[in-house]
């Protein structure tokens, strides 16, 4: 018996080391150390394309905050309502060029004064008790989300002005203990969840530091969201506004940055953390720090994280890059990330704010699609929870759409090119990329494929002339396939085609068949 009980010691620690090997996944060394180290030589070891992400194309967060309850502009109300003449300061910044006009930015000053009173005496931080959220329902709005066709969600769990969207022993500025008095993040997460819906955290607040207290010229620099002035809180040492504005020592504010992304990796394990512009202007160590602490969390915890950044504040072997409010004009060959918004101004809710129309929406996220990309959707919620009924009519058709058509979305992959057309292509944000509001028609073509290559979807983006013969170039992956059958998804309706050498044709079915968003045909390969 003692025999076999020492071949028994001796066996299972052979096994545990041959399983943790066989894993190469596991969130510790042989040695015991954890996985990820913060360099980005050992952080660039992680897979940072799951298939997990390629596969689900469509995520939806959200812009809420204290800023929403003025809902006037912009999200960036509590940088603007300090400064007066705010057309006559700086034309040629982000925030004027951002949507074409100054129109966004103009006139906050003289309308809080307005409103509320002089900034002197009426400051941001007097938003947070308005700042209710009576109607939230975080059930609601995840059964909103998903039906809309989003496999990730989350929120904004911190922009610019330094108030945390989830309960923190980090950062007394939050939902937990001020204003709302919810754990907002949480609540999302857990409904999240409860639906196996993968979860993401956006950070925006490595803006929030106060870079020109020591600077003569009071008003300068575009790098601190607070403009500093003496009379108004944004200049204040008080040991609690210091934090809201950003007002203190840079080494501070590094670590008080980084325990915060921290404690919401530890607290809630996001799938995805995801990092505004101005990411640089933390050192290069913390963020280091940063990506190998939710890189480690999340193997420990048996998911594939991953991290998305913008511009080149993280190593694009590291992390998943995205572009704001622009595509890629041209295929990728990795797997990237779009954020737009729902609407037509600003990121949060406001005043008269006018909203996309499903159709635009739908047919510039196929080019996404067809391009390797990932859609993030942002919507708007009213300060007191609710999210209006013109977002969940456009949230509504869009999930309408890809409940009927979903096949040719989630789960595939690129064809050997994205498609052609005749459409006009308009340059993106900040002239990177192209538009996210760009028009398409019946004559714009784009493809995805099944993983397994056998099947092929060809969108028309819109509704094509009925009963007429259309030929499709770049329809085979190679000469050697052979068509064995084509489809019309959501209809049953038989499709009249032929196929000549590389030359393919069908003919278009009565119109009352087709979608006016975006048609989609199936082809399968025998």
């Amino acid at each position: 018996m003692k025999k076999y009980f020492l071949l028994f010691l001796l066996i299972v620690p052979v096994k545990r080391a041959i399983c943790q090997q066989n894993q190469g996944s596991s969130d510790v060394t042989s040695s015991g150390e954890p996985r990820f180290k913060a360099n980005w030589e050992s952080l660039a070891q992680v897979n940072n394309q799951p298939e997990w992400f390629e596969d689900a194309k469509l995520g939806i967060y959200f812009h809420w905050g204290p800023y929403s309850v003025p809902a006037y502009k912009s999200e960036w109300y509590p940088r603007w309502m300090y400064i007066k003449d705010a057309k006559d300061w700086a034309p040629d910044t982000y925030a004027f060029n951002k949507y074409g006009s100054q129109d966004r930015v103009k006139g906050i000053y003289e309308y809080h004064k307005e409103n509320f009173g002089d900034p002197s005496e009426f400051n941001y931080h007097d938003f947070i008790p308005m700042f209710k959220a009576e109607k939230f329902d975080a059930a609601d709005w995840v059964d909103l989300f998903e039906k809309a066709g989003a496999k990730f969600l989350g929120p904004v769990a911190q922009h610019h002005d330094g108030f945390a969207m989830w309960d923190s022993e980090v950062n007394m500025w939050n939902s937990m203990d001020k204003g709302p008095k919810k754990d907002i993040l949480g609540e999302i997460f857990k409904e999240a969840k409860k639906r196996d819906i993968k979860t993401l955290a956006t950070f925006h607040h490595s803006k929030n530091r106060q870079l020109y207290a020591d600077d003569s010229k009071a008003w300068g620099g575009w790098d601190s969201h607070f403009p500093y002035h003496p009379d108004y809180a944004t200049s204040s040492i008080d040991p609690e506004l210091k934090y809201l504005y950003g007002n203190i020592p840079v080494d501070e504010f590094n670590k008080y940055w980084l325990d915060q992304v921290n404690e919401v990796v530890d607290k809630y394990g996001p799938d995805i953390i995801w990092f505004d512009v101005w990411l640089d202007r933390v050192p290069e160590k913390y963020r280091q720090e940063m990506v190998a602490h939710h890189f480690n969390k999340g193997i420990e915890r048996s998911q594939e994280p991953i991290v998305v950044y913008k511009q080149q504040d993280i190593p694009s072997n590291v992390g998943v890059m995205d572009m704001e409010q622009a595509g890629r004009s041209e295929m990728s060959q990795v797997v990237w990330m779009t954020d737009i918004t729902i609407s037509l101004k600003s990121w949060s809710y406001i005043q008269n704010q006018p909203y996309k129309k499903a159709d635009l929406l739908l047919k510039n996220m196929i080019d996404v699609w067809s391009k390797k990309g990932v859609v993030l959707l942002n919507v708007s919620p009213m300060a007191d929870g609710t999210i209006n009924q013109q977002q969940r009519d456009v949230l509504a058709e869009m999930g309408a759409w890809l409940n009927t058509y979903g096949e040719a979305v989630y789960g595939t992959r690129t064809h050997t090119i994205h498609g052609y057309g005749i459409s006009e292509i308009k340059a993106g944000f900040e002239g990177v990329g192209q538009s996210a509001t760009q028009e398409f028609n019946a004559n714009d073509i784009r493809f995805t494929r099944s993983k397994d290559g056998k099947t092929l979807y060809v969108f028309m983006l819109g509704m094509p002339e009925a009963n007429t013969t259309i030929e499709l170039e770049e329809i085979l992956p190679n000469v050697t396939n052979k068509i064995k059958n084509v489809s019309l998804i959501g209809s049953d309706v038989a499709i009249e085609w032929e196929l000549n050498g590389v030359h393919f044709k069908l003919k278009t079915p009565e119109e009352k068949e087709m979608n006016k968003i975006a048609t989609v045909f199936k082809v399968e390969f025998e």
